[in-house]
């Protein structure tokens, strides 16, 4: 037994005479930036490293969807937002929440004041910008909330399937877009539109919004122990990388900007997305609220003759990894 343990022990052992550390692949729902600032910092400050896992971090972007990686293999754990996580627990792939580490939801429509939109009884009739690849499903739910059907017409709304962009707002191609409270709306500010020229309506105001950013791996994974030391360990640095990030959210954007190969990203704008993101993950310590999951399965379930999902899920989150990670 002793012989045992000691191959155990030199197996583990790299040629540097260090520890090898546990390899974790993060799948982000979108490319570089602000919105995944807890992650990088928990990178660059070391935090994974004293936790003993090596993290690579993998971008996403237009044509990545998180839950094809997770079910390709692709990634250890990713980022993705409750409804399109549900949505594809319902067609098969068991993927599960262990953390939660955003608290509120950032999604709302930036409407142009000119187009006559005023309050959501002005949808109908109107053309409304949204993005589709999981993120459509909390604007469905809530049209279906109002009464609106999403087949053009008079007495509903046209759905224009919108870019990642803010182009639509701007050429007047639609009267309200979708935007984050932390991004595209500042896109729109930035290309000269005023905020008095604008009308906002925040999901969370009106009681329609939905978990977002919240950490997720195959079910089947959880059974293992020393996957499942592995998560504990990685969402134990993460939060601590988030709480880092909300306390130094200039020093967290600067973190960001130079893991950016792209160089796409800029300083200021980064900043502002770091200082806006802190809103949203203030308050949570990355253990999902069951009342938070209740009321987002309530809003996808909302959704008239075509809800996005058509039953309470089970076993779609659990706190198993966060009550060992944070005690």
């Amino acid at each position: 037994m002793k012989k045992l343990m000691m191959g155990v022990a030199l197996s583990a052992f790299g040629a540097s005479g260090a520890w090898a550390a546990d390899e974790v692949k993060l799948q982000l729902k979108w490319v570089t930036q602000a919105q995944f600032g807890g992650y990088y910092v928990a990178k660059d400050k070391g935090f994974y490293e004293e936790e003993g896992l090596d993290v690579t971090i993998l971008p996403g972007g237009p044509d990545i969807a998180p839950p094809q990686v997770m079910a390709g293999g692709g990634a250890d754990v990713m980022v993705d937002w409750l409804p399109s996580a549900l949505a594809a627990r319902e067609k098969g792939l068991p993927i599960v929440n262990i953390a939660q580490p955003f608290k509120s939801s950032g999604m709302m429509l930036t409407c142009l004041k000119e187009s006559g939109v005023s309050s959501p009884d002005d949808f109908k009739g109107k053309t409304l910008g949204v993005w589709f690849g999981g993120n459509e499903y909390p604007f469905l739910s809530w049209m279906a909330t109002l009464g609106l059907p999403t087949g053009g017409g008079a007495d509903g709304v046209e759905v224009l399937k919108q870019g990642f962009n803010v182009d639509p707002l701007l050429q007047k191609q639609a009267a309200c877009i979708s935007t984050m409270t932390y991004n595209e709306y500042w896109q729109v500010i930035d290309a000269g539109i005023t905020p008095e020229e604008l009308v906002t309506f925040k999901y969370e105001d009106q009681g329609v919004a939905t978990l977002e950013d919240g950490l997720y791996v195959l079910e089947e994974n959880l059974a293992d122990p020393a996957f499942e030391d592995k998560m504990v360990r990685f969402v134990r640095a993460s939060m601590k990388g988030w709480k880092y990030a909300e306390e130094n959210p200039d020093e967290a954007a600067m973190i960001v900007l130079d893991n950016d190969e792209t160089g796409a990203q800029t300083e200021i704008h980064q900043k502002r997305m770091m200082g806006e993101i802190a809103k949203l993950t203030a308050g949570s310590n990355g253990t999902l609220d069951p009342a938070d999951f209740d009321r987002t399965v309530a809003t996808l379930m909302g959704g008239g003759s075509d809800p996005v999902i058509s039953k309470v899920p089970e076993g779609a989150w659990t706190h198993q990894i966060t009550d060992k990670a944070l005690q």
